[in-house]
């Protein structure tokens, strides 16, 4: 269908993984300019302060919280199209990854409303960043997987679904905190790529100032080692693979140093896993 003029334009921006200073260039022109935008609930603070024109919709969905249903937030889309020339509809990461871009999109563009993407940094990619560990490593990964067991759609309440042997070397599972014990389980019990020595990386609000780390072993998280250490507010990745050996190794190793000459403490009742705060970076 042709464009209709009259109306105006969406833009689904990608926030990236959290820090304001992460988005696009371009992403933070449009939210300069933006009317009204809609954000997800993962949206720092700070970023909204880019845009302190714009009229700003909270439209975000969380696991277990009251959260807007997608259709709802299509019709909103839509109906600001009729009162705004500028739209932006802000989504946490990169629109095209698990942000269900293709239903507003699908949505605007059966009306004729023109709408653009602006990708971001999936937090992937800054959790790879963060630990300095490539998510590919020569001779050991060659494949990437990203990987959720969110429902696709409202009110599904039949648990997790098991993805068929994910066969990649390096797995990253978003939205997987409270199914992280299965999700190792189910890996060792595939027999794939991985077994109950394979090391993990678990990073909440990747690139924030509340940014943490856990690591253990695929073994350690099907034990349920972690979910003590869960902050159910903060956005969760769980990095699978043995790219992230040597990360392991000198982790441990810094760890002991800094014991040495420092006098930190471990929480001993994380088991075998670590917490690591992350002292590189700070929003």
């Amino acid at each position: 269908m042709a464009s209709n003029s009259s109306l105006g334009k969406v833009f689904l921006v990608g926030a990236g993984p959290g820090a304001a200073d992460l988005i696009t260039v371009r992403g933070a022109k449009l939210l300069e300019k933006a009317q009204i935008v809609f954000h997800d609930a993962l949206v720092e603070p700070e970023m909204l302060n880019m845009c302190p024109q714009a009229i700003k919709v909270p439209v975000g969905k969380r696991c277990g919280k009251l959260s807007s249903a997608q259709h709802f937030i299509n019709k909103r889309l839509v109906d600001a199209t009729k009162q705004y020339k500028t739209i932006v509809r802000l989504k946490g990461g990169d629109p095209m990854l698990f942000g269900r871009a293709d239903e507003e999109i699908g949505a605007l563009k059966k009306l004729g409303i023109e709408v653009e993407v602006v990708p971001g940094i999936t937090a992937a990619l800054a959790g790879a960043a963060s630990l300095q560990q490539s998510l590919t490593l020569r001779g050991v990964s060659r494949s990437v997987a990203f990987i959720t067991l969110a429902q696709a759609t409202e009110n599904d309440n039949t648990g997790m679904q098991p993805i068929s042997n994910p066969s990649a070397d390096t797995l990253v599972y978003y939205m997987g905190r409270k199914d992280a014990a299965k999700i190792a389980r189910q890996l060792i019990d595939a027999q794939c790529n991985q077994d109950a020595n394979t090391p993990v990386y678990i990073l909440e609000a990747v690139s924030t100032k509340r940014e943490r780390h856990w690591s253990s072993t695929l073994g350690g998280l099907a034990l349920g080692n972690a979910e003590a250490w869960f902050d159910s507010s903060s956005p969760a990745l769980i990095m699978i693979g043995e790219a992230f050996r040597a990360q392991s190794k000198t982790t441990k190793l810094n760890t002991t140093n800094n014991l040495e000459g420092s006098g930190s403490e471990i929480n001993n009742g994380l088991q075998d896993g670590q917490i690591l705060p992350n002292g590189r970076r700070r929003a």
